[in-house]
């Protein structure tokens, strides 16, 4: 993704910035005043996809998404710190740097898991923000794929040409209808078009294939128990990526998890229903915020 040519077609881009807070040059969108909210988006995705959420939620919030290193307008500044670990560490780089406290950190699938790694760093300086996290994915893959998927990723991410064979050319629009229809979710023609332009750029492509590559959620697993932040996860009955079950076993794990299922709703919830995970997210916020 070009900075000049496609971020004037950018969602929300007038709340654009360049941050450069080495080793990446950061795609900052900041909107609103109050308490800070991070978001958070998953693997493939950009700020794109909170594009229906901020709005409302920066009449009361000062709201901060960015896009994750290696994704959309995100320049990864090295190949090798796109796993949970690191990504979390400079992400927190990011918010020290621009004097961030998020009390709030709201993140979708794999941004749901960076979510409870930030909150693990703010509990040990002595801060409890509160998590909500959207069809969270928590878990390994099961069964073959558990060793195959990380072997086949891992390799692909080795070389700068794969990312080639993965993006989409042609009819871009429809290729990405069945991508995203494939994790359960139904989206418009507009929400559409923003991941048929990320799945045709490369360099997202390489960002999202160098992330999974790296990614391993099982030590984070393992100390679940000891994260003390109150947390929400909203979970899709539809999602197809990462099935409920996971963020079931994973709310029991955590000391203070309240968990909401939609039934109808897949893996990209927040696209597909806004005001209605929304109006959740704000009661949850109400709630907790009043004990």
């Amino acid at each position: 993704m070009d900075w000049e040519r496609d971020l004037p077609s950018w969602p929300l881009n007038e709340h654009s910035q360049r941050v450069d807070c080495p080793p990446h040059v950061w795609h900052v969108l900041e909107a609103g005043s109050g308490p800070t909210i991070l978001l958070l988006h998953g693997a493939g995705a950009s700020t794109h996809s909170w594009s229906n959420l901020i709005p409302r939620l920066a009449e009361d919030f000062h709201v901060v998404a960015i896009d994750l290193p290696g994704h959309c307008f995100t320049k990864a500044g090295t190949r090798w710190r796109s796993g949970l670990t690191h990504m979390t560490e400079d992400i927190w780089a990011l918010c020290q740097l621009l004097d961030w406290q998020p009390s709030i950190i709201l993140g979708h699938s794999a941004g749901a898991a960076i979510a409870l790694s930030l909150a693990e760093i703010m509990q040990a300086e002595g801060a409890l923000p509160k998590i909500v996290g959207i069809n969270p994915a928590l878990s390994e893959f099961e069964g073959v794929a558990g060793w195959l998927f990380p072997l086949i990723a891992k390799s692909l991410a080795l070389s700068p040409f794969t990312a080639n064979l993965f993006t989409i050319s042609g009819n871009s629009h429809q290729k990405a209808r069945r991508i995203i229809e494939s994790t359960g979710s139904k989206l418009d023609d507009g929400g559409l078009s923003y991941y048929a332009k990320l799945m045709s750029s490369r360099k997202h492509v390489d960002g999202a294939l160098t992330m999974m590559a790296q990614w391993d959620v099982t030590p984070l697993a393992k100390r679940l128990s000891e994260i003390a932040a109150p947390c929400l996860f909203i979970t899709g009955g539809l999602d197809q990526a990462v099935q409920p079950k996971v963020a079931e076993s994973a709310a029991q794990r955590l000391q203070d998890c309240a968990l909401h299922n939609f039934p109808t709703l897949g893996h990209l919830a927040h696209e597909q229903a806004p005001d209605l995970l929304l109006d959740l997210v704000l009661e949850w916020l109400q709630a907790s915020a009043a004990h």
